[in-house]
């Protein structure tokens, strides 16, 4: 196929990216390589899928040395003149929209970067699908998109309309943008709430990346609402394998879906949402303490109240994806850590 991936700078996109690839697929990543953490790591994850080294700018497609069938521009999903003319390159069938303002902290004190965006961008996106007859759009959302909802295991037949964080707002903003597009101009809209990514070439604002670092370094690891936490952590290669199940097999209506009973994670539209997760939530000291095992080092804990924005747990009921698509995570908390903190120490040679 031939295949739109944004974020392909960042810590998802760059791995799909790759397994796209490597199977055969033609790529157009498209990445802003925004300032929000350490470009060089941006840099190198473009790097290891041979795009050339250039750290001024890409503000014109450039082509792979490692594959041929990769070619990459630097642009703001914002930018509605350049992108259409990226689109505009070849004759896309998928788009698989990966690229986003990250972050619920940043977005307390932010907010125009999640507006500009997550919401500015992804509407230049579904005009782009709309105007490049796109067969199948791909996106990201959130688990964040639950906010105050406590009922565990999150279900994506539930309500989402109570987000605690801009970020959340504007994931959720974009399932329902999404759902407007699949139904008036019938294109076939997937999203896929993330829970908690981690592993290899991950963002350094996120925990796992936080933690191993500051341990290493013999620093304090930051613990919000006193540890009593839980996360679905998630593998990258889990979460990459998911997202490709999903663009082989773009959504079709619902016939059964009942608008006085709506499902709101499926439609009469081409429509659907699922959640995305390992479906095993892990308690945050033990994720600590797996990090510890795992470096041969204790950590130094400040504990602090909970964070505004956050949740207390996340937890995917991933029952639609097994079903529908034969898919369910399998890497163990432990195995994904190790890993991490393997690639970690390779790379910043510690």
């Amino acid at each position: 196929m031939k295949i739109v991936v944004t974020g392909t700078a960042g810590f998802i996109g760059s791995h799909l990216a790759r397994k796209l690839l490597e199977r055969g697929d033609t790529v157009l990543g498209i990445d802003s390589i925004n300032t929000y953490y350490d470009v060089d790591l941006k840099y190198s994850r473009l790097k290891e899928a041979g795009i050339p080294e250039n750290k001024t700018t890409y503000d014109r497609l450039v082509t792979s040395e490692k594959y041929s069938k990769y070619n990459f521009i630097q642009l703001a999903l914002e930018d509605q003149h350049n992108l259409h003319k990226a689109f505009e390159s070849d004759e896309f069938t998928v788009v698989c929209n990966l690229a986003a303002q990250a972050g619920v902290r940043y977005s307390i004190t932010n907010p125009g970067a999640y507006i500009n965006s997550n919401i500015t961008g992804f509407g230049n996106i579904l005009e782009e699908c709309r105007n490049t007859k796109i067969k199948h759009l791909v996106y990201a959302s959130s688990s964040s998109v639950y906010g105050l909802n406590s009922t565990m295991p999150f279900s994506t037949s539930r309500t989402t309309d109570h987000p605690v964080s801009l970020y959340a707002a504007t994931k959720k903003s974009n399932e329902l943008m999404a759902h407007a597009y699949s139904h008036l101009y019938n294109i076939p809209s997937t999203g896929l709430r993330f829970f908690t990514v981690y592993g290899p070439w991950g963002r350094p604002d996120m925990a796992l990346f936080l933690f191993t670092k500051a341990i290493l370094e013999g620093k304090p690891i930051d613990v919000y609402n006193n540890g009593n936490m839980q996360r679905d952590f998630t593998y990258i290669d889990d979460i990459v394998d998911g997202i490709i199940k999903v663009i082989d097999n773009p959504t079709t209506p619902d016939t059964s879906w009942n608008s006085y009973y709506p499902d709101p994670a499926s439609s009469s539209a081409p429509y659907k949402i699922y959640n995305i997760g390992n479906s095993a939530p892990v308690q945050l000291l033990d994720f600590i303490a797996a990090i510890e095992n795992k470096l041969g080092m204790k950590a130094k804990k400040n504990m602090l109240p909970m964070q505004p924005g956050d949740v207390a747990a996340t937890w995917a009921d991933t029952s639609d994806l097994e079903y529908n698509l034969n898919y369910k995570p399998s890497t163990p908390i432990d195995v994904g850590i190790d890993k991490f903190v393997d690639w970690y120490k390779e790379y910043y040679k510690v």
